[in-house]
């Protein structure tokens, strides 16, 4: 197949890339970086565009056997009206342009996240539960619903709603190391919300699954069906680095570093992949101690 991928040098978007050049597919990545580290393929290319605005990249859309779109700004960073502008437009309007290109017979994975269900305490949540109701949450029901439109133009469409992603090289690992190395690793706030994790190789395992099954429709939480507790996360990474877990970051403390954004690190998702292992995925880690163990071993740590 020919793929393009949005945000295609990202985290998840290098692992991505990668993998689809190993099954012999065709690789074209989008991304904002004028001067990238390319992967070295020859079935690989790189364009420099801006996805939030329309331009000559669409025509790469209409080429392409299907489009998986990660393109995003990180929302872990401090939030001004000017920023959180910036997030929800390189989401809603990169998927609206993407879709404005697309033609009959095509296929759309594109991402969204957890964060649509706001802060939900214990509540188990598949695909069916409602949204929440703060910013990140209003803007997850504008993404899918811009990339839910590409139906209407007979494209096949799966949205898939990503956990906190974990793996070697960058992800929520790349946050976490740095204070178990020190000796000061702990839970976040309380410790007792739920974090909806899952590995990078289930991930691009995932979309991959997605990609290739011709009846993979509508929305899928991408993330493991073991969910953690943030105390029990922040243990298990303790336990496999052999450094104390114990420190939380208090709230109050992440409320005066990052503002607004201290509220999604503390918030609750007790995300479930239901309707992805109804379909017959299979998790490679399904639990949360062996996934950190495989990062860790993979960074060299032990």
């Amino acid at each position: 197949m020919r793929i393009l991928v949005t945000g295609g040098l990202g985290f998840v978007g290098r692992h991505l890339s990668r993998t689809l050049l190993e099954s012999g597919h065709k690789v074209t990545a989008v991304g904002l970086r004028a001067f990238p580290e390319l992967i070295d393929h020859p079935d690989f290319r790189y364009l420099s565009a801006d996805t939030s605005r329309a331009g000559p990249w669409q025509a790469e859309v209409q080429r392409a056997t299907a489009v998986v779109n990660l393109a995003g700004k990180t929302i872990f960073k401090r939030w001004s009206p000017s920023y959180k502008q910036q997030i929800a437009d390189s989401r809603v309007k990169t998927t609206h342009n993407i879709v404005e290109a697309m033609e009959p017979g095509q296929v759309l994975l594109s991402t969204s996240a957890v964060g649509y269900y706001g802060d939900r305490g214990d509540d188990i949540l598949a695909e069916d539960e409602p949204p929440g109701k703060d910013f990140l949450a209003g803007v997850s029901r504008q993404w899918e619903a811009a990339a839910l439109a590409a139906a209407d133009r007979r494209v096949r469409v799966a949205v898939m709603r990503f956990g906190i992603v974990m793996g070697a090289g960058g992800g929520a690992m790349q946050k976490m190391l740095p204070a178990f190395r020190l000796f000061v690793g702990g839970p976040v706030g309380k410790g007792r919300q739920w974090v909806p994790w899952i590995h990078i190789s289930d991930l691009v395992g995932a979309i991959l699954f997605l990609l290739n099954h011709d009846d993979a429709a509508g929305v899928y939480n991408l993330c493991s069906p073991g969910p953690a507790r943030s105390r029990d996360l922040a243990a298990a990474l303790g336990r496999v680095l052999n450094r104390p877990s114990k420190m939380p970051a208090p709230s109050f403390m992440l409320r005066a570093i990052m503002g607004e954004v201290a509220d999604v690190m503390m918030a609750s998702q007790r995300a479930v992949p239901r309707r992805l292992m109804e379909a017959g995925f299979d998790f490679a880690f399904p639990q949360v101690e062996s996934a950190l163990r495989d990062i860790v071993e993979d960074l060299g740590e032990k």
